[in-house]
Formats: structure tokens, sequence, C-alpha cells
């Protein structure tokens, strides 16, 4: 009975590891490539139509941005609103050029070869 509880303990504690690395850990930025970039134009606004008659509305952008050793490259993104002009972002590129995330930085936070000029 002892060896029982045991595991039921055991596998109690997997379980609760396990939701708490589910709801903690952003496997979209995990092994990504990191990209900067400044939003210097409004997105390209889209209009989807859900089946429930919902309207969503979608921005795509469009820019080019820097890794830490200063290499360019374009990025195609899409964003649930409008974003602010002038925003820094931190990209995370998987696949070469797939965006799976990003987050807004400060200019300060941008490796120097990455920095906007």
């Amino acid at each position: 009975m002892k060896k029982f509880f045991m595991v039921v303990g055991i596998l109690f504690i997997l379980g609760a590891a396990g939701v708490f690395a589910l709801t903690k850990i952003d496997f979209n930025r995990m092994n990504a490539d990191n990209y900067y970039l400044q939003i210097t134009e409004d997105g390209v606004q889209h209009e989807t139509k859900l089946d429930d008659g919902t309207v969503m509305t979608y921005y795509s952008y469009k820019l080019d941005a820097k890794n830490a050793d200063g290499e360019t490259i374009p990025l195609e993104f899409t964003a649930q609103k409008n974003l602010r002009k002038d925003a820094y972002l931190k990209m995370y590129v998987k696949n070469g050029d797939e965006v799976s995330s990003y987050d807004e930085v400060k200019f300060e936070d941008i490796p120097k070869k990455a920095q906007p000029i």
C-alpha cells in the first residue's frame, strides 16, 4: 500500500510540474533567433469573417530586422492591433524568417550592431 501511495504521489508531483511548465514556458520563443526592428509605418489592415459571423481585424507588416551581428533580413509578421510607430521590437524568429513571437523593448536593450540608424 505504501508503494501505491508513493507512485500516486510521484505522478501527482510530475503532473503538477508539467502543468506549471506549460503555463510558464513560452514554447514560441524557445530555440528562436532574436532580431530587432523599429516600426516605421502603419500595418496593412486585413479583415477576416469567422464562421459565426464575427469580423476579426489584424495588421500585417513587412520590415527589415537586424540580429546582434548586424545581419539584416526582411520579416513578414502580423499583429492583432496596429503597432505604435517608432516602437522597437525584439522578434523571435524560427526557420530563417518565420516570426513566432515578439516583444516591445527599449532602444538601450538592443545590441549595438542591431540598433537602427
